[in-house]
């Protein structure tokens, strides 16, 4: 790379330092059930990831609803209260719409420091106030013009039973209210993926049903010289507000390009373009599948690390004896006066909580929508099922200010169980890995059947009108759901380190019992030492220095 290039991919890595997520969308006819699916990595290093709850209902005129950042809980201001707001379970209302996020970042000068209204904050009121995915698009935009958009570029997956979009929206600076904005639908027979990039270039500006936009978008963008073609037709919002670099694709649209490539033909082409080497040739905003896409294979989607790719990490040294496909932080490093990086796939292990909201119109709203939900990186953890109904959420995925918080261990909290287990397994990952895969597989193959089998108990009671006894049954299976994968992994950490304990392997049989001697001890444990290419690069390395006189 050259000096210009390594600058551009070190301030690309600035930017994802607090932000840097991943999200998946899927329209109903290109779904394997009919649901529209949409899914979030919300990944940040050091956050507690706590499932935000919301409690709908009337409000009287003059209230107010108090303003926190999310990423800071700095205090931001005071908005007016809604008349009426609706229940919020994680990133879905009651309602059955459900709003996730990446950050682009895009030019710093257009945020506003005066604002009150942060991203996040904006996603979750919005989320107590919206109807429909094109009524969360109209809240969005009128809360920023009221209240001014306090955060950087953002790309937002608005989606509910019937529609998916996603909307991309920056500042226009420092006192200055309002953001500006595009929103674009996607066919019901697509998939789109965005990966903390920009990812909306040129869209139609005559499509009122499909596209919206804020009505100066393009007068601004001339006023401050970011656009300067002969015809509106030509204006590229991500061109505009978050130009392509090295960094900004290498990192970001090829986690896009990776969602592609597991569901669409011809991406062979784009793979150029996504390691960064051809910033001209992007992606489609979204394509059309080769098949019909289900939540499971939307929750494996989260869970990649660009394997069988020419971004595959696990077979290198950096992958360490036991191939893992993470990296530690930051994602740069420096020899001397060059800077090298490290991969940045989908899955990786800052996730504070991953989120795949499955909404179906074919169900009551009560019960349509499914908040798949787990508090680690997805690869290392099962979903849980919460029915976005539910009158409580379950108590190992909350947080309770010092008891199970950020910096509070709990055996209570499966963020942090989760993460013990997820921390047992990096160093170790082919060797241990297939021990977890096994449970989590298992544990969302049971959670699968159990909704589907729920399903027909909760459509009986809605259709005979009882919808309270509804929501209390949808409740106490999204509770019991839960705290069954929380014993179930403080199980398989106490079933992990008796198995591995001393970096030895205790045999086990088919079904997973410790194998033992007719004395009744542990049978001999299994010493497989060094993975064979691991250990050819040891000798490759110290040459004769060890070797065996």
């Amino acid at each position: 790379m050259n000096k210009t290039v390594l600058a551009i991919a070190v301030f690309a890595i600035g930017l994802l330092k607090a932000n840097a997520c991943s999200n998946i969308i899927v329209g109903k006819k290109a779904s394997a059930d009919g649901s529209v699916i949409v899914s979030y990595n919300a990944d940040s290093y050091g956050m507690y990831g706590n499932m935000h709850r919301h409690i709908g209902g009337t409000h009287e005129k003059g209230e107010v609803r108090k303003i926190y950042d999310w990423d800071t809980n700095r205090y931001m201001g005071e908005i007016a209260q809604a008349a009426r707001t609706y229940n919020v379970v994680g990133q879905m209302n009651e309602n059955q719409v459900s709003i996730t996020e990446t950050t682009f970042g895009g030019r710093e000068e257009l945020m506003d420091t005066t604002a009150i209204m942060d991203y996040g904050s904006l996603i979750y009121v919005t989320l107590e106030r919206a109807t429909s995915a094109r009524n969360a698009i109209q809240i969005m935009t009128e809360l920023v013009a009221q209240y001014g958009y306090a955060s950087e570029g953002e790309s937002f997956s608005v989606c509910d039973k019937n529609e998916a979009w996603i909307m991309e929206m920056i500042g226009k600076g420092s006192g200055n209210k309002g953001a500006n904005w595009v929103a674009i639908r996607i066919p019901d027979d697509c998939v789109c993926a965005h990966a903390n990039q920009s990812r909306i270039t040129k869209f139609n500006l005559n499509d009122k049903e499909n596209v919206l936009y804020s009505k100066d978008i393009i007068k601004f963008a001339r006023s401050k010289g970011f656009f300067t073609g002969k015809k509106d037709a030509d204006f590229s919002f991500r061109d505009a507000f978050a130009p392509n670099d090295f960094g900004a694709v290498r990192y970001c649209d090829a986690r896009a390009w990776s969602v592609f490539n597991r569901f669409c033909d011809g991406m062979d082409k784009y793979v150029n373009y996504a390691k960064g080497n051809e910033l001209s040739g992007e992606m489609p905003l979204y394509m059309k599948p080769n098949r019909k896409i289900s939540v499971q294979d939307v929750m494996n989607g989260m869970r990649d690390h660009y394997e069988g790719t020419p971004f595959d990490i696990q077979n290198e040294l950096g992958a360490g004896p036991y191939n893992m496909p993470y990296r530690p932080s930051p994602l740069s490093f420096k020899d001397g006066d060059k800077t090298y990086f490290n991969e940045r796939p989908i899955s990786t292990q800052q996730t504070s909580f991953c989120f795949v909201g499955q909404m179906r119109n074919f169900m009551p709203d009560a019960v349509g929508g499914i908040v798949w939900w787990t508090n680690d990186d997805p690869n290392m953890a099962p979903f849980s099922p919460i029915y976005c109904s539910v009158s409580r959420i379950p108590r190992c995925f909350t947080k309770i200010e010092d008891t199970q918080d950020d910096v509070t261990f709990s055996w209570n909290s499966a963020f942090w169980v989760q993460n013990t287990v997820s921390n047992m397994v990096y160093p170790y990952y082919s060797k241990i890995f297939p021990d977890l895969k096994a449970k989590r597989d298992a544990i969302e193959k049971k959670n699968f059947e159990d909704v589907a089998e729920l399903d027909k108990a909760l459509l009986l009671k809605l259709n005979n009108k009882q919808t309270e006894e509804a929501v209390k049954k949808a409740t106490t299976f999204s509770q019991n759901a839960a705290q069954d994968m929380l014993k179930e992994w403080k199980d398989l950490f106490a079933f992990i380190v008796v198995k591995h304990n001393d970096m030895v392997t205790k045999k086990t049989d088919d079904k997973g019992n410790f194998v033992k001697t007719k004395y009744g001890l542990s049978a001999a444990p299994e010493r497989p030492g060094y993975p064979e290419a691991y250990r050819k690069a040891i000798i490759k390395e110290t040459g004769n220095k060890y070797l065996m006189k």
